[in-house]
């Protein structure tokens, strides 16, 4: 079953031009797919449109059976509880603690509080810091800041995790490990849509990969390597 599909996607803005130019793919439910061009190719449209921040110049996205761009203002918080999203710099709120920040995710959305108390340990547990739960970011390492964002973005167990380059701000080691815990998320039934710059990581990966140049896609293979 298809989880994502565009089709026919243009993106124009009317001073810079066609940030995406007739893109069409469509993302099975369980896949773990990489989005690879250089700045500017369009992969960050992709995931701006997805999650409904913008509305494509022409075509249809669609995710499931929802079509986003036609969704209403009002209607799109639904739609994001069904997405992760994972972030270059973390975006932890400084003030507040580890399970804090994970915590807050479910809060925003209503989520009652014994739920909470149940689901954040749980989490950790995935991110293999459970017993980081009462640090604040700052005593966190560059890798452990990331397993926390992907806490955070799991927490709410979404069928999507969008990953916007969240190893770019690692070392190697550190960005593997990263790469290792999107792949152990995914085996569990989440689908990942990873956009990265980090060549050897996607061909470590060998998953499916899609290239992007000037807002088209050049290239989708099933096992793809980083060509550009």
């Amino acid at each position: 079953m298809a989880l994502i599909k565009f089709k026919k996607i243009s993106k124009n803005y009317p001073k810079k031009g066609f940030a995406l130019e007739e893109v069409d793919f469509e993302i099975t439910q369980g896949e773990f797919v990489s989005l690879i061009g250089r700045s500017g190719s369009g992969k960050t449209t992709i995931f701006r449109l997805l999650l409904g921040e913008e509305k494509p110049t022409h075509g249809k996205i669609y995710f499931k059976d929802i079509e986003v761009s036609k969704l209403d203002f009002e209607d799109l918080p639904f739609l994001r509880r069904e997405v992760g999203m994972v972030f270059q710099d973390y975006k932890l709120l400084k003030s507040m603690t580890v399970y804090e920040n994970i915590a807050y995710a479910l809060e925003v959305i209503g989520t009652p509080e014994d739920r909470i108390k149940k689901e954040v340990p749980q989490v950790l547990e995935v991110v293999g810091l459970r017993e980081r739960g009462d640090s604040f970011p700052d005593e966190l390492s560059a890798g452990e800041k990331q397993r926390i964002a992907i806490a955070r973005a799991l927490v709410h167990r979404p069928e999507l995790i969008l990953a916007d380059e969240p190893t770019g701000n690692l070392d190697p080691y550190h960005a593997r490990d990263i790469i290792k815990l999107l792949l152990k998320i995914n085996e569990l039934g989440t689908t990942i849509l990873l956009a990265t710059h980090d060549k050897d990581l996607i061909n470590i990966l060998g998953k499916r990969v899609i290239t992007l140049e000037k807002g088209k896609i050049i290239r989708d293979e099933e096992k793809g390597r980083f060509m550009l």
